[in-house]
């Protein structure tokens, strides 16, 4: 994970990269906590199997992004950062469209040099309509059945997560505190507002998501908040994360996980602090258990599904917050959040492996290598396939033949 700040902090940088939330140390003891577990032989239940293959540009190389392929109306999109995006075939996994969104109105010239679209939000699918953010602040929205573009938009500030859609709202947020309301049908702008951020924060934001009439999002000041859909207007807030320490460094409390809904409750987490559920009308918080992370969360059955930011996997009972289980074995090897399947959890590393691992026992049970150039987004489910994007572009959609 990067840190992100208004001055120089590259070594800070470094020193929370190699041991998540921790001070900068070079004693023996702490060295130790930097050493990346290396793969050992795992009793494999079954082979995953590759359905189809295929290659999203040159990917997202090793720069943070998020992008994740995402499934709807028969076909799987996905974009590179510098700005291929793509529909493949479900089934088959043959190209069906690709816009260049690097030059999405045709106006490049012959012997221009190309500008990268640094696309790092989304894709996020709806209303026959595809949407992607970037780095510069750009809201793209493609027909979903052609590619052609449908309409672009403008925010201040990086869009570095997936926007929410519903109710025929686009809601952006960025890493400079905006977020940003658009009308999904025509790019309209609608209402916007300013967030605090800390001096010191992570690379990374919350992505929003819309239930009940609110938006919901994490802030880099460790809060949840609740935000009123159609006007933007605030509701109530909670905090989640735990300052501790006298530097910025230890101070930082992120909340980047995208906000997880299930039923009547809210499941968010904090780079540094807690595991939360929150009640999704009032904001009262139902348990808190000491847990940090700012990976994605996954729900299957009563287990709520974690990886926290020394690459330890849990499994947790959603009720209470008990813990069913824990899965060390991957320690500092860069894990993406997990993803439920067909009564596994799979999660990548920065090596390019998939592991599957048993959602009532935690064990490691198989194990797949996409591509060395590593995985960094948590990979998507669907139809009970999972799809996998490598950082160099490979994007993989895989069962398993027991």
């Amino acid at each position: 994970m990067f840190i992100s700040k208004r001055f120089n902090k590259s070594l800070l940088a470094i020193c929370l990269l190699a041991v998540g939330i921790s001070a900068c140390s070079s004693t023996d003891d702490e060295d130790d906590e930097l050493k990346v577990a290396p793969l050992t032989e795992i009793k494999a239940l079954f082979e995953p199997v590759v359905k189809w293959d295929a290659t999203v540009g040159d990917g997202v190389g090793d720069y943070f992004s998020r992008i994740q392929p995402v499934v709807a109306y028969g076909k799987v999109f996905s974009a590179s950062r510098d700005g291929d995006a793509y529909a493949f075939d479900e089934n088959s996994g043959e190209q069906v469209w690709h816009a260049d969104l690097s030059d999405i109105d045709n106006k490049r010239g012959f012997f221009d040099e190309k500008e990268l679209a640094l696309i790092s939000g989304g894709a996020v699918v709806g209303i026959n309509k595809v949407f992607f953010g970037s780095e510069n602040g750009d809201v793209i929205a493609l027909e979903a059945e052609s590619g052609a573009l449908s309409w672009q938009g403008k925010v201040k500030g990086e869009v570095i997560a997936a926007p929410a859609l519903d109710s025929g709202k686009l809601v952006v947020n960025t890493a400079s505190g905006v977020m940003k309301a658009f009308n999904a049908s025509n790019g309209q702008d609608d209402w916007q507002i300013e967030q605090d951020v800390p001096p010191l924060t992570l690379r990374g934001i919350s992505a929003p998501v819309i239930a009940g009439g609110g938006v919901i999002v994490g802030s880099a000041d460790g809060s949840l908040s609740v935000y009123l859909l159609e006007q933007g207007r605030q509701g109530w807030t909670v905090d989640i994360g735990e300052a501790a320490g006298s530097t910025e460094l230890e101070r930082v409390i992120d909340v980047d996980s995208t906000p997880l809904i299930f039923g009547d409750n809210i499941y968010t987490v904090s780079s540094r602090g807690n595991l939360s559920a929150v009640e999704l009308r009032s904001g009262r918080v139902l348990w808190q258990r000491q847990y940090s992370s700012y990976r994605e969360l996954a729900i299957s059955g009563n287990s709520l599904f974690l990886t926290d930011v020394k690459g330890h996997v849990y499994a947790i009972d959603r009720n209470n917050g008990l813990e069913l289980w824990s899965q060390l074995s991957l320690t500092n090897r860069g894990l993406t959040g997990p993803a439920p399947i067909d009564g596994y959890v799979v999660v990548g590393d920065f090596e390019g492996y998939l592991h599957w691992l048993d959602q009532a026992t935690g064990e490691i049970v198989a194990r797949h290598h996409v591509d060395s150039s590593g995985i960094h987004a948590t990979p998507t489910v669907e139809n009970n396939v999972l799809y996998s994007q490598a950082r160099n572009g490979d994007l993989e959609a895989i069962t398993i033949a027991k």
